[in-house]
């Protein structure tokens, strides 16, 4: 009983709108899926459709059933992928990719742990922007993404929050902001804001404009490197900023009574096909020990 066939024609049918629609999206003919739908309903024992209108429309029962279904089929494909990659041995190549604003202190003392449980691997680095590698694991262009944490994050990614990462309001020494300080944190917009965003023009969830004037760039080093030079400010995070906050070539920007410093959560990211898979269960874990500190 519940067969995959007999789940994948119910919830086609729900996401498709018509048993027709339904079959063209699973390349069926239309008597295979209203069969499907007959025999799911009698293992069930109640019907899913009620069929009085043009449109098959869910019933109560149907409605009830259809996040089970949803996710049977989910953990079904899983199963798959995982098999498969078993099966082909692709885990033996990883790619990660990391935000250039999070810190790789003792990332290669997790790599060679990685290489002495499985001395075939071989290894790619990428560095992008968080919004950026979403897409590379969505695209499976990447097996592991090391980024600040999303609050738009897309259905199918597996995601562990491991750390956190301090940042900061900074602006040059020399800016006019620099100089006073601020009743509040409206007098920022009065100024030029200079922002991080993906190279396909996204902004992540906790990186916002606010000034209306507002200039872009792809990494948070050339955007410190615009900072210094004292075109606008922006918010870095502060062991980027060190070396130059440590010269004074920047500042934090100072307002009277804020305290402006937050934690940006950092998450490793792996698509389905890869996160159960033992290898990469172990990259995960390792990630994960550069931010608790027991590599140090």
């Amino acid at each position: 009983m519940y067969s995959i066939e007999q789940l994948q024609a119910f919830v086609a049918t729900v996401e498709h709108g018509s048993f027709s629609s339904a079959a063209r999206a699973l390349n069926k003919v239309q008597s295979a899926i209203s069969q499907h739908i007959i025999n799911l309903e009698i293992d069930c024992g109640f019907e899913l459709f009620t069929r009085q209108g043009r449109y098959p429309a869910l019933t109560s029962q149907g409605e009830q059933l259809l996040p089970y279904a949803q996710t049977t089929l989910q953990q079904h494909q899983r199963l798959k992928r995982s098999a498969e990659q078993i099966f082909k041995e692709e885990h033996a190549h990883l790619s990660i990719a990391m935000d250039e604003g999070i810190p790789t202190t003792h990332l290669y003392t997790a790599i060679n742990r990685v290489l002495a449980a499985y001395p075939g691997v071989s290894f790619e680095f990428l560095a992008a922007s968080s919004v950026d590698i979403i897409e590379l694991i969505e695209a499976k262009r990447v097996t592991t993404g090391v980024i600040f944490s999303e609050l738009n994050m897309p259905t199918g990614i597996d995601f562990e929050s491991v750390g956190h990462v301090e940042f900061d309001v900074f602006v040059s020494a020399e800016h006019l902001l620099a100089q006073n300080t601020a009743d509040n944190l409206e007098e920022l917009t009065l100024h030029r804001q200079l922002l991080v965003r993906s190279k396909n023009t996204k902004t992540s969830s906790f990186m916002k404009a606010y000034s209306p004037d507002v200039w872009y760039a792809d990494n948070y080093f050339v955007l410190m490197e615009l900072i210094a030079a004292g075109f606008g400010w922006g918010v870095l995070p502060t062991h980027v900023v060190e070396p130059m906050l440590n010269s004074g070539a920047i500042v934090r920007v100072p307002v009277r009574l804020e305290n402006l410093a937050w934690h940006a959560n950092v998450d490793v990211i792996q698509h389905p096909s890869f996160s159960a898979l033992p290898i990469h269960s172990m990259l995960r874990k390792e990630i994960r020990d550069l931010f608790t500190g027991s590599k140090q």
